[in-house]
């Protein structure tokens, strides 16, 4: 099973944490399932930009970004070239390493 390593975020994550996660999910609902409250709020319909993620190690074992996605990330805070939506980042059988941006362009925030 692949392994998510998540770089330490103050609000989110502040000790950083590894979690693992069946090939075929999405890093969001792998942070979701793992109590890493990721925003995400158009609830991972590819609708927003909340849980945008930086991916710093093993972004091309991730499905490829489409073009409804990358016209949303245009729009990220931050925005990097390793960047994915996190709802739309498939796992495939590698691990990878996510770091989760300081920022995002929510300006209310919801309890999921």
């Amino acid at each position: 099973m692949p392994v998510i390593k998540i770089l330490p975020h103050a609000e989110y994550c502040p000790q950083g944490a590894e979690i693992e996660a069946p090939a075929g999910t999405s890093i969001c609902e792998a942070l979701l399932d793992n109590n890493i409250k990721i925003e995400h709020a158009c609830d991972m319909s590819c609708a927003c930009t909340t849980c945008h993620v930086v991916v710093r190690q093993g972004f091309n074992s991730l499905n490829e970004a489409e073009e409804e996605e990358e016209d949303l990330l245009d729009r990220a805070w931050g925005l990097q070239p390793q960047s994915r939506l996190s709802c739309q980042a498939i796992l495939a059988r590698e691990d990878v390493t996510i770091e989760i941006p300081k920022y995002s362009l929510n300006h209310a925030k919801e309890n999921h």
